[in-house]
């Protein structure tokens, strides 16, 4: 085990990075939440798909937040845009975190809003402490906490994978932990920087899951993951079946690509259990009206997977039909079947 260095929170350098496409009204409530942190963000970074498909509201907005440093960001607003097809998950993370000098950075998406002023400092008192084995912490993820208006199902949902109790994971947590062992989200995530370059980043490409393969690396790095559940942020979704599919079809490709990092887990048993412990909360809540949209979805979302666990199998028509990114999808594809064929 690598000893580093402690954290002196007086002194810590914190960055934000955002990965938006799109961005709409939740983007601005979110940084109106990370203007007004205990712990101030010194630099919010944003690396935006495709430059048009940002509205006027919000470059304008980010345009003021960066000529007002006093009382937002002290180093500004960088805005960082890319094509399209050249976005995936990893990629356009590290370009991000390439754009920041900081000790501490904090991967979030443009959905995601902080729920009061100490998500920062909650984060990084977590990154201050010790695994009990002695293992640094090298990641801390915040909770999520489901929208006023999601359904109860999304909400049971979040409170099965974002509960109220914290956690300090490592290695030695897979028998018990299974595939949650490495589950750490960037919807919200805190990284060391230090520990970040020595363990090589996100690794791409990737079109789901960078988070988790960079955790996997972290605990087999001899480090340590917080949940933090006093860091916490509001976001959900409300997928349609089709959604669930497509999502779940990214993830499955995801870990069939990282056979070596998800191997060492099992991830159809935590599956079984969110179902499982979802249905007998409806249920116990007299909710019926949402369990035959809880099966749908459930379905949707096993033949996602199982399609992406097998997409090597699968004609690349099909790939691209089911993956959510599908010009990411047959990049990973062509990609792999030079290198196949190259001596």
């Amino acid at each position: 085990m690598i000893e580093d260095r402690a954290f002196d929170m007086q002194s810590l350098n914190i960055d934000v990075i955002i990965p938006t496409y799109r961005p709409d009204g939740k983007l601005l409530e979110l940084i109106d939440m990370l203007v007004r942190q205990r712990i101030p963000v010194r630099k919010l970074i944003l690396v935006n798909t495709e430059a048009d498909m940002m509205p006027n509201e919000v470059r304008e907005r980010l345009k003021a937040l960066d000529l007002d440093r006093e009382h937002a960001f002290k180093d500004g607003v960088e805005l960082t845009h890319i094509k399209k097809d050249e976005f995936d998950h990893a990629a356009a993370r590290n370009l991000g975190i390439s754009l920041s000098r900081a000790d501490v950075f904090i991967c979030m998406t443009d959905d995601a809003i902080p729920a009061d002023e100490g998500l920062t400092d909650e984060l990084m008192r977590a990154l201050s402490v010790k695994a009990p084995g002695g293992e640094t912490v090298a990641e801390a993820y915040a909770r999520q906490l489901p929208r006023r208006d999601s359904s109860r199902t999304e909400a049971i949902t979040r409170d099965f994978n974002y509960p109220e109790k914290a956690s300090l994971k490592t290695w030695a947590d897979r028998e018990r932990l299974g595939i949650k062992t490495c589950f750490a989200s960037n919807v919200c995530c805190a990284y060391r920087r230090d520990i970040f370059d020595r363990l090589g980043g996100f690794k791409e490409p990737a079109i789901f899951n960078e988070d988790m393969v960079y955790a996997s690396s972290v605990l087999e790095g001899g480090y340590a993951i917080a949940y933090v559940p006093e860091a916490r942020v509001y976001h959900s979704h409300s997928y349609g079946p089709m959604q669930q599919l497509k999502r779940n079809f990214d993830l499955g490709m995801s870990q069939s690509q990282h056979r070596e990092v998800f191997s060492a887990y099992s991830s159809e048993s935590e599956g079984i259990k969110l179902v499982s412990s979802t249905a007998g909360k409806l249920v116990s809540e007299g909710a019926f009206a949402e369990l035959p949209g809880l099966f749908i979805n459930s379905a949707f979302k096993y033949a996602g997977y199982l399609l992406g666990k097998n997409y090597q199998r699968l004609p690349l028509s099909l790939v691209k039909a089911f993956s959510s990114n599908p010009v990411l999808a047959e990049r990973i594809i062509r990609d792999e079947k030079g290198s196949k064929s190259s001596p």
